[in-house]
């Protein structure tokens, strides 16, 4: 630590996430964003520029000398799994992008590397932070939904540059098995159908919960982020509903049986809230805050397995035409969640308690 500042260096150079770890840790009084990595020279003196701070071309060369005391690595998301092990093995903390990478061999590798040197790494599942969606956990946590019946998880968009013929459900849709196993527990089972392909870019998946709830994902990338309500997440308990809109739109509670809804949407100055960029922001607020403790990450990469896991889980269903088994692991539920089985949902909580918000401001 230089002082109070965590010192940070940022590898990657893409236009949007890329652009946005540098924008976070450059404009932070805890953090010192002291360099940029790329692998293109012009671009990465450019944006080392934008931010007035040292270029690099080779991370090896950056760590000795610059000592990060935490590395942020936002490269294309077929090109993690090489750097990543390398900043492993070289003892960094880390905070990388989703998805942590599309073998789950390669997963096991760091994982296991990490995990051998005691390492923190925090893997960006940033949707957790979005304010409806702290909204949702806390009405869960309190009891609001009762016993929870069914869950259901939208997202469509437009195709990235990835040629994995499973792009969208291992780089995109691990958002939302995230999301509906930090909300509702872990996924017992999954049954899938997929259109065309390869690639296959269109899928509806059936999953069971293991506190019995039942669930489905719709995840696309024949659609359009352009288009209203592009994300939509339902959660049904026994006691009301949850809806949760473009992530960072709104939040609406219903109670069953009532026709008043208590909702939640940004306000005129609210810009924190209402953008969905400022949801890593947020999390990098706790990431920063674990780190200097000497806590695990808020969010632990071995989120990033458990979701590249579900994912194989589906592509194993797809092509057998079976219903897979997906219990997660004595270790991932030791390590990396905090069981509380006496909530009201039986969910597993993924985050520590500070994460989740009072909706006391929701409006009627």
């Amino acid at each position: 630590m230089n002082g109070n500042r965590t010192r940070v260096a940022v590898v990657g150079t893409g236009d949007w996430w890329g652009f946005h770890h540098a924008r976070v840790f450059s404009g932070r009084e805890d953090a010192e964003l002291r360099a940029i990595v790329g692998r293109t020279e012009q671009r990465t003196v450019e944006r080392a520029r934008r931010f007035g701070v040292r270029p690099y071309l080779d991370v090896e060369e950056m760590i000795v000398q610059e000592r990060p005391d935490l590395i942020s690595v936002c490269l294309p998301n077929e090109d993690h799994f090489a750097t990543t092990q390398l900043l492993v093995e070289a003892g960094i903390p880390l905070l990388v992008e989703k998805p942590l990478v599309f073998s789950l061999d390669e997963a096991d590798v760091l994982i296991a590397e990490a995990e051998a040197r005691r390492l923190f790494f925090a893997i960006n599942f940033n949707h957790r932070y979005a304010r409806p969606v702290r909204l949702a956990a806390a009405a869960i946590e309190r009891g609001e939904l009762g016993r929870l019946v069914f869950a259901t998880w939208r997202f469509g968009g437009e195709a990235g540059t990835s040629r994995h013929p499973h792009a969208n459900l291992i780089e995109t849709q691990c958002h939302g098995f995230d999301m509906v196993e930090h909300l509702c527990g872990p996924i017992a089972s999954v049954t899938a159908q997929m259109t065309g392909g390869p690639p296959y870019t269109t899928m509806a998946i059936a999953v069971r919960f293991a506190s019995g709830a039942v669930g489905t994902l719709l995840g696309t990338y024949d659609s359009s982020y352009a288009y209203p309500g592009t994300h939509l997440l339902e959660i049904n308990g026994t006691r009301g509903r949850i809806l949760v809109e473009d992530t960072v739109r709104r939040y609406t509670y219903t109670p069953a049986g009532d026709e008043t809804s208590r909702v939640w949407q940004a306000g005129y100055f609210n810009d924190d809230d209402r953008g969905f960029h400022a949801t890593f922001d947020r999390h990098v607020d706790e990431v920063l805050a674990a780190l200097r403790a000497g806590d695990p990450p808020p969010v632990h990469a071995r989120a990033g397995r458990r979701a590249l896991e579900l994912a194989h889980a589906v592509i194993r269903s797809y092509e057998s035409g079976k219903r897979v088994d997906t219990a997660p692991s004595e270790s991932l539920s030791a390590g990396s969640r905090d069981a509380s089985p006496d909530t009201p949902s039986g969910r597993v909580r993924t985050t520590s308690p500070t994460t989740h918000d009072d909706p006391s401001g929701a409006v009627t």
